[in-house]
């Protein structure tokens, strides 16, 4: 005789007890269910739009059918990226990074050096000299 509290069952095998999300691989199937239901409507409903004129010979039916159907791809787009909602418990795990500035500030100049020399004029230094 086994004890309930080990978390098997009758027949020797263990009983699932975890509050776990479905694999990633299960919950992309559910999605590519989902995608592909709705865009197998937009089809039949071309094809729809085309009988009703046929039968009532009304462009104003035809063309709503076609209007309801226009946004079927980007609903079904939206519906298949969608994931599950996070749990209030779920971490939050992005952190802020700490920004580097685009342009230099009197703070973090953009040439840092060890030292600072005033620049020095030699004797075959002419770029600061004007001919008068």
């Amino acid at each position: 005789m086994r004890d309930s509290e080990l978390s098997f069952d009758d027949e020797g095998r263990p009983v699932l007890i975890t509050r776990a999300a479905p694999a990633y691989e299960e919950q992309h199937r559910q999605r590519v269910r989902k995608y592909l239901t709705l865009m197998s409507f937009r089809v039949p409903a071309l094809i729809l739009a085309a009988v009703a004129y046929g039968i009532w010979e009304n462009g104003l039916i035809s063309l709503a059918i076609i209007v309801v159907s226009i946004p079927l791809p980007w609903m079904a787009v939206l519906i298949a990226n969608d994931r599950p909602p996070r749990n209030a418990e779920e971490p939050r795990r992005y952190d802020m990074p700490r920004r580097i500035p685009l342009f230099p500030t009197a703070e973090r100049p953009a040439i840092e050096s060890a030292t600072r020399r005033a620049p020095q004029h030699g004797a075959g230094d002419t770029s600061g000299d004007v001919p008068g």
